[in-house]
Order: C-alpha cells, then structure tokens, then sequence
C-alpha cells in the first residue's frame, strides 16, 4: 500500500505539489475540497514513488 500526493496545475501549466505523504481516501477528499472551494486550477491525485 503506497501513499499518495495532491498535484495542481495553474492556468500557465505550472505544476505544484500541495500535499504528500497521504492515503489515496486522504488526497482524493483533499482535491475534491480545493475544487468545490471555486479554485480555478487542475487539481489531481497521483501514487508517489517508492
């Protein structure tokens, strides 16, 4: 069972890591609550490497 990171991407195709370390349940509330908050950037989940 590996852990997860939350990535987003603003609107000129930069990419940043917001949070890391979690559980896939974890990152996937975690985006889900920037995206319902209104921002306006590409929010996703991702598996860290091991």
């Amino acid at each position: 069972m590996g852990t997860y990171r939350v990535m987003r991407q603003d609107d000129n195709g930069n990419r940043y890591l917001v949070a890391k370390g979690l559980t896939r349940e974890e990152a996937e509330r975690q985006a889900a609550q920037f995206e319902a908050r209104g921002h306006k950037q590409l929010y996703w989940v991702e598996a860290e490497a091991a």
